[in-house]
């Protein structure tokens, strides 16, 4: 593991952290003195019922009832936070900062630019919770998205959290059956969607995918359309349709906050497993308020009237915790496009017009600029950036040096690592820490998370599972219908009873604490920060009458590459052809999205089974990546154990 040190933090940038006041409030409130990080940390996951309630104090959350309890038990997943307490995430978002100071600013690939203020922001999001008061919509109901980056994403998703109503969204880029399979799992009443967007400089109308979502969700009772593409033009909808702007003009009532149960969904988010329908996790108010202001005030160190950007699309956790920098009242910044059109300085550039502090981005763009020998460096100032964060995959120590080397000398570089399962990093930055090349900084404070042996022992210096073993608020408090929290209980705790299995391979230096993440360890596909069910690829799949068979992984090599590769097994005197790879990617890229389309397409003698019939995707996996065969697979488990010579064969010609 490399020990090389990329940077370190001035005095001056330490002595201003949040994180070091808070160390100094400790001291203050609790007599607590802490000598470095790590001892701050370990304290943080020793005590978790008190740390927690520490960050409840520190960052006076507003409660309209006092809580029985801070945590009621340890064991997982049957843990409960802060029971009793009434609160709302809208009203925090809006307590200190109602002023003419900017909250939002939007940019696009066409060029516009729009910036908000508070006061705007305040008006609007009271303008649409009028509105959807007006029309039935109350505590406990589900208003679901098909909206770009846009203002008017975060302006309805504020509006529906403040009545307690959960909000649920996916991008625009999804295909009609990938929406429908999240959306119709949770009953929406509510549809907001937008009739189109550009990308690469080309215009994507979705009228057509958006009246059929709407036509197969029968609860709906109210759709909202946000003309992007054709503006000011709603007629491709129904008749009963209206306009957002329509609603955002409307005369409202005064914005007002409905305290809601600490445990109240907020929202729901979806990971794909290897079967069934995507997972539809359930985050709350509480949860994710107290775990949003600890990540945003010591990990990211966002201060008020700083300007936050994180390159997102709403169909990924990023952009729900994106609006999080409102409640350090910084701004936040959001962008619509593709980030290299017309050109791989395009988001730099566009850093350099607003004045960024924190830019956000993924490992996969870093590493794509950094191939591409791109370098801001010498095209842009950048003098506003003092943060570069990434995630959505491993990023390699070659990329962590290009940042350093092309982008800014003078940066923190926060790679940071979690999960749409609990919407925020395990482990991300430290103001108090050196940068090194390859590592993630540090374990964020009250997340108790080590690496595994397959013994289920903690190990330093040796790859592992990553496995928490204490409960976090953010963790989800359930999956939409999921009885007895069966498929909750089945997607984290099986392996290690009582423990969260992530379902990652890391390693943790002893030496710095620093962590490296070596990419998923279970089936799950993580394209480019985006997971998605193998499940979703294999519906597809299945309508192509040529194949009988198939098998799919994605893997994380070296330098930062993905690679996911299609296996087909064809129909008995079928060959795979050019005509069939062209039908099955056209196919995945239309009905679900552009990320679903495999890099390569390979023919393959058999796909491998275990006798029990489940298809062998992990081992596989393993296979491909060079793991030793008597450590990847069981033959004596599967039903075709010859099949394994093909991927064997394969796997040496993988670089």
């Amino acid at each position: 593991m490399s020990n090389k040190k990329l940077w370190e933090g001035s005095t001056a940038f330490k002595q201003n952290s949040h994180l070091f006041h808070y160390k100094n409030w400790l001291s203050e409130k609790y007599h607590l003195d802490f000598d470095s990080y790590d001892t701050l940390w370990q304290w943080s996951v020793d005590n978790i019922a008190v740390f927690w309630e520490s960050l409840w104090q520190y960052f006076n959350v507003t409660s309209h009832h006092d809580y029985t309890s801070v945590l009621n038990m340890t064991s997982m997943p049957n843990f409960k936070w802060f029971e009793g307490a009434k609160l709302n995430y809208a009203e925090h978002v809006f307590r200190h900062h109602l002023t003419t100071e900017t909250a939002i600013i939007f940019g696009n690939e066409q060029g516009e630019h729009t910036e908000i203020s508070w006061t705007e922001l305040q008006q609007k999001v009271a303008a649409m919770a009028t509105y959807l008061k007006s029309i039935g919509v109350k505590k406990g109901d589900c208003v679901v998205a098909f909206l770009p980056n846009v203002p008017e994403a975060t302006i309805s998703f504020l509006a529906v959290n403040s009545i307690g109503a959960i909000w649920s969204s996916t991008s625009p880029d999804f295909g009609t059956e990938s929406v429908i399979d999240r959306f119709a799992q949770i009953k929406p009443k509510v549809f907001i969607t937008v009739d189109g967007y550009y990308y690469n400089g080309k215009p994507h109308d979705k009228t057509k995918i958006a009246n059929n979502i709407a036509k197969a969700l029968p609860t709906l009772e109210q759709v909202i359309v946000f003309p992007y593409l054709n503006k000011g033009n709603i007629s491709a909808f129904s008749n009963d349709a209206i306009n957002i702007h329509t609603i955002f003009d409307t005369e409202a009532e005064e914005l007002v906050f409905e305290p809601v149960d600490f445990s109240h969904p907020i929202w729901v988010l979806y990971s794909s497993g290897t079967t069934g329908l995507p997972k539809a996790i359930v985050h709350s108010h509480g949860g994710i308020l107290l775990e949003h202001l600890k990540y945003m005030a010591f990990h990211n160190d966002v201060h008020k009237g700083e300007r936050y950007f994180w390159y997102t699309t709403t169909g990924w956790m990023m952009w729900n915790f994106l609006q999080s920098a409102l409640l350090m009242g910084a701004a936040i910044v959001l962008y619509d496009g593709s980030p290299t059109y017309p050109n791989f300085n395009k988001l730099w550039d566009f850093s350099d017009d607003i004045g960024i502090n924190h830019f956000g981005t993924s490992a996969p763009f870093l590493v794509a600029s950094m191939k591409k020998n791109i370098s801001p460096k010498n095209d842009c100032n950048l003098s506003s950036v003092r943060s570069i964060s990434s995630t959505g995959a491993p990023l390699p120590f070659e990329a962590f040096e290009y940042v350093y080397e092309s982008i800014k000398n003078d940066v923190w570089l926060c790679s940071m690592a979690g999960g749409t399962d609990v919407c925020t990093a395990f482990v991300g930055g430290a103001p108090f820490y050196a940068v090194h090349a390859g590592e993630i900084q540090c374990r964020a404070l009250g997340v108790s998370l080590y690496a595994y042996n397959d013994d289920g022992k903690p190990v330093e210096d040796e790859l592992g599972e990553m496995v928490i073993d204490k409960p976090m608020p953010s963790m989800p408090i359930y999956f939409w219908n999921d009885e007895d929290n069966q498929r909750y209980k089945a997607s984290y705790f099986e392996h290690f009873p009582g423990k969260w299995r992530h379902g990652d391979f890391i390693k943790i230096n002893s030496k710095t604490q620093g962590i490296v993440i070596y990419g998923r360890s279970d089936a799950t596909l993580n394209r480019h920060g985006i997971r998605i069910g193998t499940s979703e690829i294999y519906r597809h799949i299945n309508t192509v009458k040529a194949i009988d068979d198939s098998l799919i992984v994605n893997l994380e090599l070296d330098g930062g590459k993905h690679y996911m590769p299609l296996f087909v097994k064809m129909k008995p005197n079928t060959q795979l052809t050019e005509s069939i790879k062209t039908e099955i990617n056209e196919q995945l890229k239309k009905e679900c999205s552009p990320r679903h389309v495999p890099d390569d397409i390979i023919e393959v003698p058999d796909i491998p089974y275990t006798i029990s019939g489940k298809k062998m995707e992990a081992p596989v996996k393993k296979i491909l990546l060079k793991m030793p065969l008597e450590k990847s697979i069981n033959l004596d488990s599967m039903k075709n154990p010859e099949s394994v010579d093909f991927f064997v064969a394969f796997a040496k010609n993988i670089k």
